[in-house]
């Protein structure tokens, strides 16, 4: 497999790239912040983006890429005066660097992320040296070109220690007009010496109204977006992942069997189990792992603060307060909570049977009450 055929690891499958997303929503507050630092000249040569994974830190970087590239810059007015400062982060669709970026031909751009292993048969597990070395050359054979460069790294968590330490050397010293966008799902992960360098874009989930109108834009209209919302935590890459795994009707089911406890009926959940075995199925067993992880959390929940709204299945909010009035309660539902998310982590550690996995985290939740 050349490096070619590798799949984007910073593209949500069945999802557009980010770079060809031109609409952000609901994160009015981050584009603001980045916008007034932008307009009163105190534009810092380092932004970290940070935030629950898929609510749109690679768009917001794409999209500040677009913008940093399309202005001119300041010259001190030249003979027509000062211009107008921008009030947006749009760039025209029709702007040179917008065609440019969209076709990921943009010269002044750089896109530091996982490459291929020695072998060039998978992707790397994380970004190596040997790709922050080819961004070193980038900056130096780029700066004769003059003007602006930007450098987006997705996501800055994945940089091995060689690779981050590369790339703190850069953050020490930058290079004059070079602006760079580090993409974390988890900035605890970074460098304390990388993140105190960077100034943060701090992204929240995103709400339904919100959400619905992002996955519109994706492609990915769906009827149910409350309830999706609900399991998705305002995240259009876990929405999106949910639509294409059939993800509400999994969790619908797996509430199904909950009415009866503590005598569910086997044969159903049996019949859950089962289907997350087979070649082809190691996307939806990871989904049901973690929605029963999601369904016992939100059980927790709501021994303290009630019943989580909005609903994620019909008739759950009802079942969660019956399942658990009160402290007493959610303190029992969190230690199964905790205790079944090891066990959950160990089974695929040992690649214990799917089904088995399943059916054993089912029981026990049966015999919890």
């Amino acid at each position: 497999m050349s490096r070619d055929e590798l799949p984007d690891p910073t593209q949500v499958e069945g999802a557009p790239h980010p770079r060809q997303t031109l609409h952000l929503y609901g994160q009015e507050k981050a584009e603001a912040d980045f916008l007034s630092a932008f307009t009163s000249h105190r534009l810092h040569h380092a932004w970290m983006m940070t935030g629950p994974r898929g609510v749109g830190k690679a768009t917001l970087a794409w999209r500040l890429a677009r913008f940093l590239l399309s202005q001119p810059l300041d010259d001190g007015g030249g003979l027509f005066g000062t211009p107008e400062p921008p009030r947006s982060l749009d760039c025209d669709p029709d702007h040179p660097v917008c065609r440019r970026i969209m076709a990921g031909a943009e010269p002044r751009l750089f896109h530091l992320k996982r490459g291929p292993n020695d072998k060039e048969t998978a992707l790397s597990e994380d970004i190596r040296v040997v790709e922050v070395r080819k961004l070193t050359s980038f900056l130096h054979l780029s700066a004769a070109d003059g003007g602006r460069r930007v450098v987006i790294v997705d996501a800055a968590d994945e940089l091995a220690t060689a690779g981050a330490n590369a790339l703190l050397k850069l953050l020490e010293e930058p290079p004059p007009l070079v602006t760079f966008l580090l993409v974390t799902h988890q900035p605890a992960r970074l460098l304390p010496t990388i993140r105190s360098r960077c100034r943060e874009l701090r992204l929240a989930a995103l709400a339904p109204e919100d959400l619905a109108q992002a996955l519109a834009d994706a492609g990915a209209e769906t009827e149910d977006t409350l309830a999706l919302s609900a399991l998705a935590g305002g995240s259009v890459g876990e929405a999106i992942r949910l639509i294409n795994l059939d993800g509400l009707d999994a969790y619908r089911a797996l509430v199904g069997l909950m009415p009866g406890l503590p005598r569910i009926d086997r044969q159903k959940a049996w019949a859950l189990a089962e289907g997350m075995t087979g070649r082809g199925n190691e996307a939806r067993f990871d989904l049901m792992l973690g929605l029963m992880d999601l369904f016992l959390a939100r059980l927790a929940r709501a021994g303290l603060t009630g019943a989580p709204q909005p609903e994620a299945a019909p008739g759950e909010a009802a079942l969660l307060t019956r399942l658990c009035p009160d402290g007493a309660a959610a303190q029992k539902w969190a230690g199964l909570h905790q205790d079944l998310g090891a066990r959950a982590r160990h089974g695929k550690a040992v690649n214990l049977d799917p089904a088995t996995l399943v059916m054993d985290m089912v029981l026990a939740i049966n015999a919890a009450p």
